[in-house]
């Protein structure tokens, strides 16, 4: 395994010829504001030489107009803040942006991550730039009729944003379909997001009772509010601490006081990616019931991190959890349940305690999975392959 990682990092770094390329990036966010896409970018890019990047992003608060993050040379424009008119007007001033920078520094493809949020600035920049490969990574976590509906009023440009791709990069097979119903016809190379296998590799801190733990956004679509129903079906001493931010967290403490576990429930707010792995080292069982999910790099890390995995199996979470019951045919890495469930959560709870020696099989399986296929080492591989392709057929 050693010598295969060595060997990872001389194909990163090779490079067919001595013209350094240059890759242009549109995102809504970058850091400090991170979330998946943010951070799948980082950990890509850091481990890739011989490309540069440049990125367009849109600037939420004081950051500098320009800054240098990790290996991604950083443009932020608009107004400042995280209004709608912000994002609205990012859509058209990041496209102009991206074309103002070309004149400089002549990219030789574009990267747009998301469909809804920086496909159109992309496709804009296409459209007048034809010359230069597009690449469309679909990272998208809420449901695509959602995100079809919000997109009504630039319709022709978000379905553009899909057909003028000259290769699309999902995540996930979820994503892969959505792709060809939006009309792409052209080559598609499913990469997921991966896992620094070697930062959440740990050993388990000892603790009193029994830890849930969750790391998500706090929105509909992450089902954090079924897991607090959930605690109340379980023993007392079970406690549930949420790892995150996000508008339903007043919803949430309410809903616990209702429930009656307010006591049992902790609100850690937002932590730091590079403190994840302690949180979850000093945990029981991660439960994560997506109402919907692009991916979810949460699980990797946390298959990683060794702690058995409840969740359902909607969108991109089919791709990697496999659970004894309902799916035969493949080695089991965690426990599915239904979305809008909190019984099946809780009873769920119940099998993992009852059962550590299935759970020590289950959690070495999944470990295992997320070490030969999501690591960060080989997705960076695979996307300079997608990087080369692009260059070729420009």
């Amino acid at each position: 395994m050693r010598f295969f990682f060595c060997m990872a990092k001389v194909i990163i770094g090779a490079m067919p010829d001595k013209k350094v390329k240059k890759i242009l990036i549109f995102s809504l966010a970058y850091y400090p504001h991170v979330g998946g896409a943010e951070v799948a970018v980082k950990e890509i890019t850091d481990r890739i030489t011989g490309i540069e990047f440049h990125m367009v992003t849109m600037r939420m608060d004081s950051s500098p107009r320009e800054s240098l993050e990790g290996r991604v040379h950083v443009y932020r424009i608009g107004l400042g803040n995280k209004s709608r008119l912000n994002k609205f007007l990012f859509q058209f001033l990041a496209a102009h942006k991206a074309s103002k920078l070309h004149k400089h520094y002549h990219y030789d493809a574009i990267w747009a991550l998301m469909a809804h949020s920086a496909g159109m600035p992309a496709v804009l920049f296409k459209m007048k730039h034809k010359e230069v490969p597009y690449l469309l990574n679909l990272q998208e976590g809420d449901p695509p009729a959602y995100i079809e509906r919000t997109m009504r009023p630039l319709w022709p440009l978000f379905i553009a944003a899909f057909r003028r791709a000259d290769v699309v990069q999902p995540i996930s097979t979820f994503l892969a379909a959505w792709a060809r119903k939006m009309g792409y016809t052209g080559p598609i190379e499913i990469i997921p997001n991966g896992v620094d296998v070697k930062r959440f590799s740990g050993i388990p801190v000892a603790h009193k009772g029994i830890i849930l733990i969750t790391s998500s956004r706090l929105v509909h679509k992450n089902a954090v509010d079924d897991v607090i129903r959930a605690l109340a079906l379980l023993p007392s001493h079970a406690r549930f601490q949420i790892l995150g931010i996000g508008p339903e967290e007043n919803m949430l403490r309410e809903l616990a006081k209702k429930e009656g576990v307010s006591e049992r429930v902790e609100f850690l707010g937002h932590i730091d990616h590079k403190d994840m792995p302690r949180y979850l080292h000093a945990a029981d069982i991660f439960v994560r019931p997506s109402r919907s999910e692009g991916q979810g790099a949460s699980f990797m890390e946390t298959m990683t991190a060794g702690l058995p995995v409840i969740a359902t199996q909607e969108g991109g979470i089919a791709d990697f959890l496999f659970d004894a019951k309902r799916n035969h045919d493949e080695e089991t890495t965690g426990w599915a349940v239904d979305k809008d469930s909190p019984e099946q959560i809780a009873e769920a709870v119940k099998n993992i305690l009852a059962h550590p020696e299935d759970v020590a099989k289950v959690t070495a399986t999944a470990k295992k999975l997320a070490t030969e296929k999501y690591d960060w080492n080989l997705i960076a591989i695979r996307m300079r392959a997608v990087f080369e392709r692009l260059f070729r057929d420009a």
